[in-house]
Parts: C-alpha cells; sequence; structure tokens
C-alpha cells in the first residue's frame, strides 16, 4: 500500500525545501531529479530546470534523471513519456516508487536541497511551474501559490524569513507521517493474521458443523475471542452492515 498524495508532497517538501501543492507538477522532472540526488549526491543539479514550462524542458530533466538511473544501474526506467504529461496518477505512482526507494537506499545524514539546486539563495525555493503546459505568455505568472502569482525573488525572500521555524515544521511533520505510516503498517500486518485465523476455524467448522455447536471446543473459544469487544463499544453501522454480508457469504 502506498502513501497517499498528501503524506508523499509532505515528505517531498520537506526534503527538497519546496511548495509543490501537486503531484502533477512532478511531472516537470525537476523534484524527482533532486530527490534521486539526495540518494546518490552527483546529479548535475546545476542543469536541471526547476522553472521549465514546456515538454522540451521537461525532457531535458528526466534526460538527466535517465542517465543517472543507468549509470547507478537502477532497475527500473522512468516511464518519460507518460510522466512528462503532468497527469496525477503517472506521476503519483512513480512518486510512491521513488519514496520505497528512497526509503531503503538514502544514506542518511542532513541534506541540504537548495545549497545543492545552486542557482538559488540561501533558504530559497525555486518555483515549480503548474502542471498545465500552456504557451508561456506570460512568464512573471508561472507558479499561483495560494491563487496568487508570486516571482522568484519574492519567494525567496518569503521563505527566507521563516526558514528554520519553517524547517523544524516540516521536519517534524515527516517524522509524524513515518511514524503514522509504520503504525498503519502493523494494524495491517496483525489485522491479516487475524483475518486468516478466522478463515480457518469458519472453514473447519463447515466441514464438521458440530464443532459449531460445541462451545468447550478450542475452535469455539477462538472464535470467541475473535469476536469479542471491550466493554462499552459498539460497532458502527456501515460495520454491522459489512459483517452481516460476510456471514450471509459463509
Amino acid at each position: 500500500m502506498g502513501e497517499s498524495r498528501q503524506e508523499l508532497l509532505a515528505w517531498l517538501n520537506g526534503l527538497l525545501q519546496l511548495n509543490i501543492t501537486k503531484v502533477e507538477q512532478c511531472g516537470t522532472g525537476a523534484a524527482f531529479c533532486q530527490i534521486y540526488d539526495s540518494v546518490f549526491l552527483d546529479l548535475p543539479m546545476s542543469r536541471v530546470r526547476f522553472n521549465a514550462t514546456s515538454e522540451y524542458q521537461y525532457l531535458e530533466n528526466f534526460k538527466i534523471l535517465s542517465n543517472t538511473f543507468r549509470k547507478h544501474h537502477v532497475d527500473r526506467t522512468p516511464p518519460v513519456e507518460q510522466l512528462v504529461k503532468c497527469k496525477m496518477q503517472d506521476n503519483l505512482e512513480f512518486l510512491q516508487w521513488s519514496k520505497r526507494y528512497w526509503d531503503q537506499y538514502y544514506p542518511g545524514g542532513d541534506y541540504d536541497a537548495v545549497a545543492r539546486r545552486k542557482g538559488a539563495g540561501p533558504g530559497a525555493a525555486p518555483a515549480m511551474p503548474p502542471p498545465a503546459r500552456a504557451a508561456p505568455t506570460n512568464t512573471g505568472a508561472r507558479r499561483p501559490v495560494g491563487g496568487a502569482a508570486a516571482a522568484p525573488r519574492t519567494t525567496s525572500r518569503q521563505t527566507g524569513s521563516g526558514g528554520p521555524a519553517s524547517a523544524a515544521l516540516q521536519q517534524k511533520n515527516t517524522e509524524l507521517v513515518e511514524t503514522v505510516q509504520g503504525l498503519e503498517r502493523e494494524r495491517d500486518f496483525y489485522f491479516s493474521k487475524l483475518r486468516d485465523i478466522e478463515l480457518l476455524i469458519q472453514q473447519a467448522m463447515e466441514a464438521d458443523p458440530v464443532l459449531e455447536e460445541d462451545e468447550g471446543s478450542l475452535l469455539k473459544q477462538i472464535q470467541t475471542i475473535l469476536y469479542s469487544t471491550e466493554e462499552g463499544f459498539e460497532i458502527p453501522a456501515e460495520a454491522e452492515g459489512e459483517v452481516a454480508g460476510e456471514e450471509e457469504t459463509f
């Protein structure tokens, strides 16, 4: 099960010190380049176009990424033709895969994303273009943030003024997201085991109906434990409907 869009964007912005608001914006290739730069630390980030506005420029960014994949023998080829169309689903799937790769191979330590970009001043986040690739007739309003257009210089000053506090909040948010993800994985892990036990008991009782009526049998006692609830707990109406549907199936 992959992370949600909100979780991925929180991780991405925290890692790269950006202000990406939609997964589709990753279709420019710039963010993907810097994700893998944080792992390998050898991408030519000065050549990556964070202000790309045309598909040709997107392809140049992905060319840098593809060369890096070949250099480091990454066992997947970026689906460039799909990603540059800036469709949400394609970019979400590749971002989820990239997050898993990053979790496995990130070398640890602090990654100074702004310094690696080289073109921005301290604490500055370069503007990411919107996913729509319209003709750049008005380049001064490429990145609307919260409904208002902002030029790169203004964005740099605003980001720099609250840099340390913003970075600390983003780091804390990333840690909380990772904690929630760990708890969800642990919950799903144990739930699947309990579900397997429940199915085995039901199959045994179907094969031998006597077990269903024997309250003292081991299987009946285990089933009682599985279906027990804490005092005062009430099953939600939707869940009751699901349970009833499952009982009719067996």
